[in-house]
């Protein structure tokens, strides 16, 4: 990708454009060209099986849920993309703000035997990642591979279609939910409700790591209502 170049969309860009009126008077844009565009995604570590039954984890934040469906997206020469193919089976395991060190390392890491180029920068083979960055396994109860316990909300999937991106860099899977473990702590008591004014997820927002801030809102049909 090349180097941003910014310019505005109109003949003329003013250069006050946050105001307070913006949503109501509208914004005079600008077009960008961003290196990669991740905006906002909540960071997984993801667990697949390796040919020798261990547990490789992988940072990611390309993936997105629809009701018993997850989409994940991953670069296509990776041990987590070769795991998912071959045996089909994975964790989604989702840490909080708390271990935003250890996915950082993590992505210097690969399940690979020989050092690769991914995320923009060079990674290093390493047989055993959980004691590399200090987590603890866990067993799962649906698929082979270890869970991060660690990580407050925990996804068992299995991968029901898998394909490549349409220029061919990417795998994009498709998985269905097998289980959900979550930590008491952040589950309204007595449902089976995510209580999202406890559960602070870590964001990759734009290659930095954020959480949620402040409520501002609730939609109409939520199941966890603020009062």
């Amino acid at each position: 990708m090349t180097s941003v170049q910014a310019h505005s969309d109109d003949h003329t860009h003013h250069a006050d454009h946050t105001g307070d009126n913006d949503h109501l008077n509208g914004i005079d844009h600008i077009t960008i060209d961003p290196g990669m565009l991740y905006y906002g995604n909540t960071v997984v570590l993801l667990s697949t099986l390796n040919p020798d039954g261990t547990t490789n984890i992988a940072p990611m934040s390309s993936t997105w849920a629809l009701g018993h469906t997850i989409v994940l997206g991953m670069g296509v020469g990776s041990r987590t993309a070769t795991n998912l193919r071959e045996r089909g089976e994975a964790v989604l395991n989702l840490p909080g703000v708390e271990l935003w060190k250890q996915v950082e390392r993590l992505g210097d890491t690969t399940g690979n035997t020989r050092g690769q180029v991914q995320h923009g920068h060079g990674s290093v083979p390493c047989a055993d990642k959980f004691a590399a960055v200090g987590l603890d396994r866990q067993p799962s109860q649906t698929v082979s591979c270890d869970r991060v316990a660690q990580c407050r909300l925990q996804i068992e999937v299995r991968v029901v279609g898998a394909a490549p991106d349409a220029d061919g860099h990417f795998l994009i899977a498709q998985t269905h939910v097998q289980m959900v473990h979550a930590d008491p702590a952040i589950v309204v008591p007595g449902t089976s409700h995510v209580d999202p004014r406890l559960w602070k997820p870590l964001i990759y927002n734009f290659r930095h790591y954020h959480t949620l801030g402040s409520q501002v809102g609730e939609s109409a049909i939520t199941e966890t209502p603020s009062a």
